[in-house]
This record gives C-alpha cells, structure tokens and sequence, in this order.
C-alpha cells in the first residue's frame, strides 16, 4: 500500500470497528482478503466486493447456551451430576486444599468471583525481571495497605493525553498466596502440609516478598480475574494456559502427550490418556493448588492433595449454611471426599484395588503452571520422587477429579440477571436514560464492542472463538497480520514487561494459537482446529502476540477492580480514561498493538454515561451473594502483623504472622449486606 491508501485503511478501520468485526475467508491461490463492513459498503485490500461478515450484537445471556463437553463425552466419566457439582463446591471452597490449610481456590475468588484485599497484594514487576516494590512511594514494600492514591499507577497530567505521563511504575496489584516453602511430606489427619520453610530473601537473588529476612506470603503476577461467568471463555488464565482439551492432570490439554489418568478395565489397571473438549475450566482449575506461588508448597503432587483431603470431611473446618443452594444438605452430616468422589464419577477411575507404587527418582508427568521458576536455573517443582510414593486408584486420579468437579461448579455461576440482560430481553424500563446513552457510546463511539461484542461481552467467548480461532487485522504501519481471538494488546504496559500471551508452555510450546498453527502444531489445539476456511493464510504471515492478553467479560465489573491484567486501575472512571486517551503504552507497543485503540474525545458528561451503563451490568444475585452465589465461611489472609518495616513472625519459622478477613457463611437467600467496590471508592472517580 502507498500512504494515501495506508491512511484511507486506518480511516475505515476506526470507523469499521464501531459496528463489525475483522474476518479472514481463505480464497483459491492461497490470498487473504481483509474484509470490512462500513454502512452497508464493503471493502477489500483489493477493491473486490464480498460477502459481508457476521456480526456479535449484544444481548442477553440468558439467551446463550453454556459451554462445556456433550453429555456423552462427560459420561465417561461422571455418573451423578449434581453429585460432582457439589464435590466442586466443597473443593473451591476448601482451606486445606492449600498447604498451609489457609488457600482456598475462592481465597481469591470470593469476592464477585475476584478479589478485593488491599494488604499485601503487590507484586514489584516480577515477570520484568524488576524486584523493587514502588507502589507506595517511600513506605512501599511487602505488607502494604492499598490506598485510593496509589492509583492509577501510571498517572497523566493530562488524563485524556497519552504523552503526558509524570508518574509510573510497573508494580502488579494482584492477590497474595502462600509462604515460599517446599514440600517434603503429607501430614495425618488433613493437617497442613509438612514442608521446609525457604528463605524469599535467598530463593529470589536478594530480593522478595521478605521484611528484614522474615517471608511475607507471595503475592502473584498477574490480576486475579473474576471465575463468575468464566465458563463462556473458550480459553482460562489472562494468557490461554488454561487449555480448552482437558488432560486430566494440568492446564496443558493435548500439548502434555503423557498418559496422566489410570484406569481399570477388565481387571487390569492401566495409565491412558484424556482429551475432554470444551473444558478449559477444568484446565484451569488444576493449576493453582500445585503452584509454588498460589497455594503449594513446592513440589506437592495431586496425588498428595488427594491422600490430603479424600478421608476426610468435605469443609470440616468451615461452616456450611444448612439453606445453602448446593452444600446445604452437608451442614449437620458432611461427608467425606471419598465418598463424594465414589458417588459423582465412573467406578473405573478409583475402584482398582491394585496399589500404585512409584519408585524414588520418577518423574511424575504432570507440568506445573507457574510462570516464574521459584530459584534461579532451578525449577524444584515436580522433581524426582526422593523416595518410594504408595498410592491408591483413587488417590493418583484426584487431579481428574479436581479439575472436572471444579469445571462442573463454575459452569453454574453465571450471572444473567442484570438490568443490561433484562434490557436486551425486551424490558426498556431496565436501563435509565444515561444507561442508554452509555450503551449506545459503548456500541459506536468508544469501540468498545470491537473486543467486548456478544452477550458474553468478550471476543474470547467459545461461541466466537470456536468458530474462528484466527483473526486478521491491519497495524498501525497499515500491513496486515494475524492473531489469536480474543487476545490483544491494549497498550496497558509496555510489552517486554509482561509477553503474556506471546510466551511459551511449560514444553517450549507458544501459548499463541496462532504461532502454534503456523509450526504446523495445529492438531496439539484441539476443538477441531483448522477445520474452517478462516485458518488459510499465507506461509510467513505476520503474527501479533506479545503482550497480548485476554478480554475479559463485563458484568459485575463494579465489584471485580482493580483492573486490566496488571491492576493499574481502581476505578471504572479510570478504565474509560484509559481509553479515552487511546492507552498508555500504544505508541510503545505499536508492533503488537491493537489499532482499534485509539484516542475517543469522550466528554465529561459522556464518560459518565459509559460508566452509568458498565453499571447496569451488575447482578443483584452476586451483589448479596445469593445463589448460585452463596458459600461456606471463609478466612482469608489480609497482609501480616506488623507494617511495611517490620513483621511478627511465627516463632522461629521465619514466616510473618497473617491477619485473617473472615467471611461467614450465606444461605441461599444471600447475605444481609452486598457486595462493595475496591476501596470503597465511586465508580465515577477519576
């Protein structure tokens, strides 16, 4: 292209994505035409007309049916329905499902399905290689307590001008997990786990989540995202680890090719292979209680959680409201795991009375999902057995279990009950006048449909990925180049600090689909990838991955900030600023960046209007935690004993002492008081 013809393509970009979406149709001689519905006219890179593309309007969720395996592919291995449902419940929910008896799945999943905790939640930039906490200014550190004024924490003179930075750092506010730690050995009775307690001082080059040598837990790097309608994510984790194939053990789906689940047919136990479609949640939920950074000490296998937890009774250390919509019959007589496990799937995966005996120095297959090695050029996780590790059936399959049962739990959260779901449902009285006019700036000016378009409010939404899992679109140098659906790079922090979805696997694998297909690794994807006439593009195709991240869905944002995947933003005001101005490292990034990020020239009134309606997308139901959003009791960390200059620590352990959050139990009917916004601050706050 010439220049002219360059900038008539950014033109019509920009006025494109108010409306339609890119799409790639294959065409015979192996060209690409890039295809671009504007009022009705339709335009190629070569000026030939075709059929137009199709559009994701919004609209209601109620109206969009739930991912996940068929019927058939499940029952091969879940016999009672509601029986696992239960099971993922009790799991998630579950404090010794961590090491430390004190890491739930929901530590960090309790609030709207996010996490609001603002003590010891900064992560100093880990992924950039950068140890220096800033947050904070003078009193940054570990055991930092959050205020409104550390964000947003790249801060403009100019909040709708991109160039006029004055103040940044490339801190992570995220979520605390556990104490560095490595495994030796489980523990009688569901105690917590034997481990040897590491120094982060040591373990992390002389810098760490420590006070003065003493550990403070590891907080992670990345933002924790909400798992409340997660189920409609074709792909789980801010980076697509969480594989849509489930294998039956980690978050790598077919990419991990080792048989990980033992089966017993015909008398004979053997170890075979699982690809469950459709499953990414079930992907996803095994891999955080192995992580060394999460909820493990390091080097704990499934097989010990499961020698942990299966005798035991499900949340015997918590309590379950007896009108709870799910656990409520467990309240006076809960069962055990093995029971529940017995009940929910197939015989054939715990009924073996053979005993599984791995011998000192195995290894086991499983891979762990941590993105940050826990010592420099030492990855201790899933090392060698140090010694002969006995195992029942049921004990060695715990992490298939796991993953499906959790997977089972979460496709139950969704939130569809919003005004904005009533609106699209035919209720014009759900939305006021300023939610209307924020809609409508949601639709054409602000672009925001380009990546949050459908009733999911997500470009990554199974039921738009599964249907084309490459996109095309043009650059900012006007070339064309290809990517993963669903996953851009917006410009949040510059790109080296954090590749995202431009990394590898734990097998030296892209985690880009789109790099995966163009090494001939399509088949490793699964979900019958390369089937469509969309995934034709030429050999040597410019592909956009690094920093790319997924987009995430809308609803409940008013309680799942801080924002983006690094936190930077406590307010949805400021979520719109950012935009408005067209990012804050656009011109940085613009070798990946998504050029439909662009200046707006919302007014302040307007701007409003957008935030009024991100409002509307709330739900009632995960505002007072009533079903299917009700739960246990839970006591979850919130920073430590001490300040940001000294901490109590537990005797001699060289572990600070937690200050525990506790939450009680709801029934059904949901809690006498909603739900809040991080910090307690106006949503309209700038």
């Amino acid at each position: 292209m010439d220049k002219t013809a360059q900038a008539e393509s950014r033109r019509l970009f920009h006025a494109s994505r108010r409306t339609a979406n890119w799409m790639a149709i294959g065409l015979t001689g192996g060209g690409v035409a890039l295809v671009l519905a504007i009022f009705g006219t339709l335009y190629t890179e070569a000026g030939a007309q075709v059929p137009p593309p199709v559009q994701r309007p919004l609209g209601t969720l109620k109206n969009v049916p739930v991912p996940g395996p068929s019927e058939q592919e499940l029952a091969v291995f879940v016999r009672d329905r509601s029986a696992a449902v239960q099971l993922g419940k009790a799991l998630f929910w579950d404090t010794r499902v961590g090491s430390d008896n004190r890491t739930a799945c929901a530590s960090c999943h309790f609030h709207a399905g996010a996490d609001n905790r603002t003590t010891n939640q900064i992560n100093p930039g880990l992924l950039a290689g950068d140890h220096a906490f800033q947050t904070g200014g003078t009193t940054a550190g570990p055991n930092y307590t959050l205020r409104a004024g550390d964000f947003p924490l790249t801060k403009h003179s100019n909040i709708d001008d991109s160039t006029t930075i004055y103040a940044d750092n490339n801190d992570v506010i995220s979520s605390q997990g556990v104490f560095t730690a490595k495994f030796d050995r489980v523990t009688v009775n569901a105690n917590a786990d034997d481990c040897t307690n590491l120094s982060d001082a040591v373990m992390h080059g002389g810098s760490g989540f420590n006070i003065n040598g003493v550990n403070t837990r590891r907080v992670e790097p990345r933002n924790t995202p909400s798992v409340i309608n997660a189920v409609f994510n074709f792909r789980n984790f801010w980076d697509g680890r969480g594989n849509n194939v489930f294998n039956g053990g980690d978050p790598f789906g077919l990419r991990n090719s080792q048989p990980l689940v033992w089966k017993f047919e015909n008398g004979v136990l053997r170890n075979v292979t699982v690809a469950l479609p459709s499953s990414s949640l079930a992907s996803q939920a095994s891999g955080p209680p192995l992580s060394g950074n999460e909820m493990s000490c390091q080097g704990r296998a499934f097989l010990h959680l499961g020698q942990k937890l299966l005798k035991e009774k499900v949340l015997a250390e918590q309590t379950i409201s007896p009108r709870d919509s799910v656990l409520g019959s467990f309240a006076q007589r809960p069962p055990t795991y093995a029971s529940l496990v017995m009940k929910a799937f197939r015989p054939e995966y715990w009924v073996s009375p053979v005993i599984i005996n791995l011998p000192g120095g195995h290894r086991l297959n499983f891979k762990p999902m941590d993105l940050l090695k826990q010592r420099r050029g030492d990855d201790i996780n899933f090392g060698p057995l140090k010694e002969n590790l006995i195992a029942s059936q049921m004990e060695s399959n715990f992490a298939l279990f796991f993953g499906i049962a959790i997977q089972m739990y979460e496709s139950t959260l969704i939130s569809d009950d919003s005004p904005f779901d009533r609106f699209a449902a035919g209720d014009r009285t759900a939305l006021d006048a300023q939610q209307i006019r924020g809609l409508k700036l949601f639709q054409e000016q602000g672009r925001c449909i380009s990546c949050h378009s459908g009733p999911e409010l997500t470009g990554a939404a199974f039921s738009n990925v599964s249907n084309q899992r490459v996109e095309r679109m043009v650059m900012s140098d006007g070339a064309p180049a290809i990517y993963d659906t669903g996953f851009y790079n917006i410009g949040v922090r510059p790109t080296q600090e954090d590749v995202g979805l431009g990394g590898t696997d734990a097998f030296g694998n892209p985690l880009s689909e789109t790099r995966m297909l163009a090494l001939g690794k399509s088949a490793l994807l699964g979900n019958s990838f390369g089937e469509g006439s969309v995934q034709n593009f030429p050999a040597g195709q410019r592909i956009v991955a690094d920093g790319a991240f997924k987009t995430p869905g809308l609803r409940n944002v008013e309680f799942t900030g801080p924002y983006f995947h690094n936190g930077g933003k406590a307010t949805l005001m400021q979520v719109v600023d950012f935009y408005n101005r067209g990012s804050d490292f656009g011109n940085a990034n613009r070798d990946n960046f998504d050029f439909s990020v662009a200046p707006i020239g919302l007014t302040q009134g307007q701007k409003e209007d957008l935030v009024a309606f991100l409002l509307s997308l709330s739900d009632d139901r995960v505002r007072m935690s009533k079903a299917p959003f009700d739960h246990p009791s839970l006591c979850v960390p919130n920073g430590h004993l001490g300040g940001t200059n000294a901490v109590a620590q537990k005797g001699r352990t060289g572990m600070a002492i937690d200050v525990m959050q506790c939450l009680p139990e709801t029934s059904a009917a949901g809690a006498k008081e909603g739900l809040h916004t991080f910090l307690g601050l106006s949503p309209f706050a700038h």
